[in-house]
């Protein structure tokens, strides 16, 4: 295989990935990958410091260009107040169990049989109860102490 065909196998591998992932990142790499290999495959660069050039600069330009107008795409949006928004402030303030115990602020727990990604500013571990604080999208911020 040729490093062009690399770099393009590369591009599409990264922008595939941001089906599984939300970070909204991997698709601009995959946007330079795809690029830088187009661009060694046409012969308008070809020494490994300019494929690493072009990979840089069209990533980044495209991430500090694009990002927030490909956000919606890729998470959504409402423009109006739903069913669903107000049922989830009922969640506020209800329990939970640490199914994931938490390093670094981050871990994983379970509301109403659902597991969710969480941020907390406590130390929890597996099996410990937490309560609802607030939520980001599909985060949600917990504490071991109960809101009132």
């Amino acid at each position: 295989m040729t490093t062009g065909i690399i770099w393009i196998v590369i591009g599409i591998i990264l922008i595939i990935s941001e089906l599984l992932a939300t970070s909204i990142v991997a698709v601009f790499l995959g946007v330079g990958a795809l690029v830088t290999g187009i661009l060694f495959q046409l012969g308008v660069i070809s020494a490994f410091s300019s494929q690493l050039i072009v990979f840089s600069v069209v990533s980044i330009a495209t991430l500090l260009l694009a990002r927030n107008k490909l956000k919606t795409w890729f998470i959504g949006f409402t423009k109006d107040q739903t069913d669903a928004q107000s049922k989830f402030q009922e969640e506020l303030g209800e329990r939970v169990t640490v199914h994931k115990t938490f390093e670094g602020g981050a871990g994983r727990v379970v509301l109403n049989g659902v597991q969710w990604d969480a941020r907390s500013e406590d130390e929890l571990e597996k099996g410990d109860v937490a309560w609802v604080v607030s939520h980001d999208g599909i985060h949600l911020t917990v504490s071991k102490q109960k809101i009132k």
